[in-house]
């Protein structure tokens, strides 16, 4: 007890806040990737006055509470002896300075909102609710590190195809006559038809697999 206390508040770097967004792809943009572009507002920096909040980007004034620190001290002294605290000053916020002339464009937040145009790169094989992280696409701080952006996706159900982890699944119907005794028929596939020649007996709800006209491996494994 014969130093007193202290406690004291450790100052991080700042960061800006990660925004989100979705995009909307087709069955086959999704096998085989693709380029988007996704519209989103954030927000950025001021122009004018480059984040410091003053008119025509001057320096906003010490906090002659707190001495620039944003912190408070207090001492109390008791029987055990001194104890100093160490509180946000209230004058600034916890800033260490004032604004006194506020810039008239961002109106002293420092930040303006903005509607960007970001493009983004779908990788094949990519699936529904997957996440893909753009590292500082996200919101601005003054002096500080741009959050993410985070693009949800979002496939379109194809009216032919359905898949199954890296395989395409189609259900081919055909008559009786070419399941007794067999036939050559016409598979649609992702790459386009194929001619494939179905077995003499084969039943309902037979599988047949053709190689390599499912989707790609994300981790490049092959297609499916």
């Amino acid at each position: 007890f014969g130093g007193g206390t202290t406690t004291r508040t450790r100052r991080t770097t700042a960061r800006g806040a990660d925004i989100e967004a979705t995009v909307d792809l087709d069955f086959e943009e999704a096998v085989f990737g693709t380029e988007k572009e996704v519209e989103i507002t954030r927000l950025e920096v001021c122009d004018d006055c480059h984040g410091t909040r003053m008119r025509d980007g001057a320096q906003p004034q010490v906090c002659r509470v707190c001495g620039g620190t944003g912190e408070v001290r207090q001492t109390q002294s008791t029987i055990l002896g001194q104890f100093v605290t160490t509180t946000t000053c209230r004058n600034c916020g916890g800033e260490g300075y004032v604004v006194t002339d506020p810039c008239p464009t961002c109106r002293g937040r420092g930040r303006v909102s903005r509607r960007r145009t970001v493009q983004v790169t779908i990788l094949a094989g990519v699936d529904s609710d997957s996440v893909l992280r753009l590292s500082g696409q996200g919101e601005q701080v003054p002096n500080g590190t741009p959050g993410n952006l985070y693009v949800h996706i979002h496939v379109r159900p194809h009216e032919l195809f359905k898949r199954q982890g890296k395989h395409i699944l189609l259900d081919l119907p055909i008559n009786v006559v070419q399941a007794a005794l067999g036939d050559e028929v016409e598979v649609p596939t992702v790459d386009g038809p194929v001619l494939f020649k179905v077995p003499a007996g084969t039943q309902a709800g037979q599988q047949f697999r053709l190689r390599d006209k499912g989707v790609p491996d994300l981790r490049g494994g092959g297609r499916g």
